[in-house]
């Protein structure tokens, strides 16, 4: 391979090399802050010492959510709720999308079509809560999991790449004797095993992330995901705070400070999952995430 010498060619690589790094900082800054500062003594926090690195080292809040049982409690139902939220969207999405994807499929373009529809119109938060409740689902784990259960954007990316596999494989498939099921489960999915860990990541990601289905459907704390309780942390957190400087409170510096302190080692448990996660799979999600533009 030929590397070219040229300036023009050197002050691109200059300019990319300087764009990458920033965008690392950019990226990395805040995880090390959130780590650092739940890391600190409340003393250094409160006099504006930490950066990006702790001082005067404590895991004071590790062990303060640690004994609490709150946030162990939220960390295991996120992950029943991620393991299996995921899951099923993953069975129900690639099961639509390759029954919509092949061509013998009769009326296959009005299934699009009600698919399509359902991308830009919907009865709406009230409409959504009064069915979850009418259904039995209330304050359970199946009205986090099933409501947001398929995603049409994903749904639409995995159509496109099934379309993508050659239908000569199919054909011989079927020449052997095979079905639709055993071609879907030993050829489709093998062949789309990028999109398969991408959309997988994104739907485990959004699972994870979210509280807001849980604000609205589930009545009782101890079903809370780790997302909801770290809400009720920092709305805790920034109420204390505001009190505090109005000299309207009489709680003590310490008090505040500890939920400070809890709100951030909250955040760095939250985060910490995904980014342990996401070595294992780069390699498929590299070739995966720019499905939605190369296929289809």
């Amino acid at each position: 391979m030929i590397r070219d010498q040229s300036l023009s060619s050197k002050l691109l690589d200059v300019v990319v090399h300087a764009v990458v790094i920033i965008v690392l900082i950019v990226t990395i800054y805040p995880v090390l802050y959130v780590l650092s500062a739940s890391l600190s003594s409340p003393e250094a926090y409160n006099l504006g010492k930490v950066t990006i690195f702790p001082v005067d080292v404590t895991m004071k809040a590790y062990r303060l959510i640690w004994e609490a049982k709150t946030v162990p409690r939220s960390f295991l139902n996120s992950v029943v709720y991620t393991t299996l939220g995921t899951a099923i969207s993953m069975l129900l999405t690639t099961s639509l999308a390759y029954a919509i994807s092949r061509k013998k499929l009769a009326l296959r373009r009005y299934y699009m079509w009600f698919v399509l529809i359902t991308m830009y119109f919907n009865g709406g938060m009230i409409t959504n809560f009064l069915l979850v409740k009418n259904l039995g689902l209330y304050n359970t784990l199946w009205a986090i999991v099933l409501p947001t259960a398929v995603s049409t954007y994903y749904l639409i990316i995995m159509r496109s790449y099934f379309q993508a596999v050659p239908e000569e494989l199919n054909e011989s498939a079927y020449l052997d004797g095979a079905n639709d099921l055993i071609i879907f489960i030993r050829i489709t999915l093998p062949l789309s095993m990028a999109a398969l860990v991408t959309i997988g990541l994104f739907y485990a990601v959004n699972y994870w992330n979210a509280w807001f289905s849980s604000l609205l459907y589930l009545k009782d704390t101890d079903k809370y995901p780790l997302q909801m309780v770290l809400r009720q942390i920092i709305i805790r957190s920034e109420l204390l705070m505001q009190s505090i400087k109005a000299g309207e409170a009489s709680a003590s510096e310490m008090a505040s400070t500890d939920v400070t302190s809890i709100k951030y080692a909250t955040l760095f448990v939250s985060i910490g999952p995904m980014m342990i996660l996401y070595p294992f799979i780069q390699k498929y999600f590299v070739k995966g995430v720019m499905i939605g533009s190369l296929k289809g």
